[in-house]
């Protein structure tokens, strides 16, 4: 009997799958902790509300800003029933840790959705790049909210896509109601209610779209009352640890925000930004607005006032500081990841929207790279438009470009916690 290259291409995803699911058994029961501050988060800030809510619910609820919490108390709350099982704190995790796998299999759905011309193997080799996410492995061990609330907004795209595709008057209330659960468990994600909401405008007929807005703002009440009536305003609470535990303030320095988010999203686009056929295609589009983009970069290097007390500062504001010390190697890699967030924008007007509620959704002084993955690697395969994704996809070695960007996180991540930390 003969083995294709197809049977071993299989066998190849099959074995990856099970490797990457133990290498996350394994970093659970050695307390792997990429993201630094999960572990502490956990130890610190949420086991004490979890153990109160599962004592006196209604006193935790009433008194949840006292805790220091920026997050919403919805996931802890679900926890909290564990615990009144008299579940073991580890056992929680391990439980958590499972029920945050399902992130990846939706994320194939939607790939499997978008891309029906793909061989998807290719598109299962892209969606197992998850387990490789410092971040989501970190959140999957030591339990967060951030990473339920994405589960649910990838869901949230699945039934999005399932719209585009099928035109289901449906799949609007499915989107909807997913994104609701989302913001709930996570509120960042309420932000991109409005980008959903232009594509159903276009949909619905008045007293439908009347009837959804209604739907819609009834849900929000009871999280609308929480935190204006009752006053429990859990946003502004937390902390930043290099500020001698200083509370977290709003900052709208957008120059900042610009700046390390286009950074962000620029090293975990490296892979695609080098891709030939988008490269030249860059190129060309950097010489004709040349005049315009590095002016503007210039004024935002000007406003620029980002400090390392405030924490995070995505992965190229950490290294040139690890480097030199200072933000000049930030500044030079902003005159590529700027005009490329321009450029972005620039193809499609919907990718600026997005772009721009990815910004509206850091509205605090720090600003961390976990936010922004592996949400940049989703959004760009499920939501961003006009970018040769398809095209990209139809590569194998251009996926595993993708992993090497992924290993090189990872590489930094690790030498950073355990080495220099």
């Amino acid at each position: 009997m003969f083995v294709t290259q197809k049977n071993k291409y299989s066998f190849f995803l099959v074995l990856a799958s099970v490797v990457l699911y133990f290498s996350l058994i394994f970093g659970f029961f050695y307390d792997e902790n990429l993201n630094y501050g999960a572990y502490y988060d956990w130890v610190n800030a949420y086991l004490k509300p979890v153990n109160d809510f599962s004592k006196n619910f209604f006193q935790t609820l009433l008194n949840y800003n006292d805790y220091g919490q920026r997050h919403s108390p919805v996931y802890l709350i679900f926890l909290s029933l564990f615990l009144k099982l008299n579940f073991s704190p580890d056992l929680i995790r391990i439980i958590h840790l499972h029920l945050s796998i399902p992130l990846i299999l939706i994320f194939y759905k939607c790939l499997v959705l978008k891309f029906n011309n793909i061989d998807k193997r290719n598109l299962q080799l892209l969606s197992l790049v998850i387990f490789l996410s410092p971040t989501f492995r970190s959140l999957a061990i030591w339990p967060d909210s951030r990473l339920p609330g994405l589960l649910f907004f990838v869901l949230t795209i699945y039934f999005f896509l399932w719209f585009q595709k099928s035109n289901k008057e449906k799949y609007i209330w499915f989107t909807s109601i997913s994104l609701i659960i989302s913001s709930y468990i996570s509120p960042n994600f309420s932000f991109f209610f409005i980008y959903f909401f232009f594509f159903f405008l276009k949909k619905l007929k008045f007293q439908k779209l009347v009837l959804f807005g209604l739907f819609n703002f009834v849900l929000a009440i009871p999280m609308l009352y929480y935190i204006f009536i009752l006053d429990i305003n859990f946003f502004l609470s937390g902390k930043t640890p290099s500020l001698n535990s200083g509370s977290v303030s709003l900052n709208f320095n957008f120059s900042n925000k610009i700046m390390i988010i286009s950074s962000i999203v620029f090293f975990h686009l490296i892979p695609i930004f080098m891709n030939d056929n988008f490269y030249y295609k860059f190129l060309r589009f950097f010489r004709e607005k040349f005049i315009i983009l590095i002016p503007s970069t210039f004024i935002l290097i000007y406003f620029f006032d980002y400090q390392t007390s405030y924490t995070g500062g995505g992965i190229f504001f950490n290294l040139s500081h690890f480097l030199f010390g200072n933000d000049y190697l930030f500044f030079f890699v902003s005159f590529f990841s700027i005009p490329f967030f321009v450029y972005l924008s620039y193809l499609n007007i919907k990718n600026l929207y997005l772009l721009l509620i990815l910004i509206l959704t850091n509205i605090q002084n720090s600003i961390y790279h976990k936010y922004y993955e592996p949400l940049v690697i989703i959004m760009f395969f499920t939501l961003l438009q006009s970018l040769g994704a398809e095209k990209f996809l139809k590569k194998k070695i251009n996926i595993f470009y993708v992993y090497l960007i992924s290993m090189i996180y990872i590489f930094m991540r690790g030498y950073k916690i355990y080495y220099l930390i």
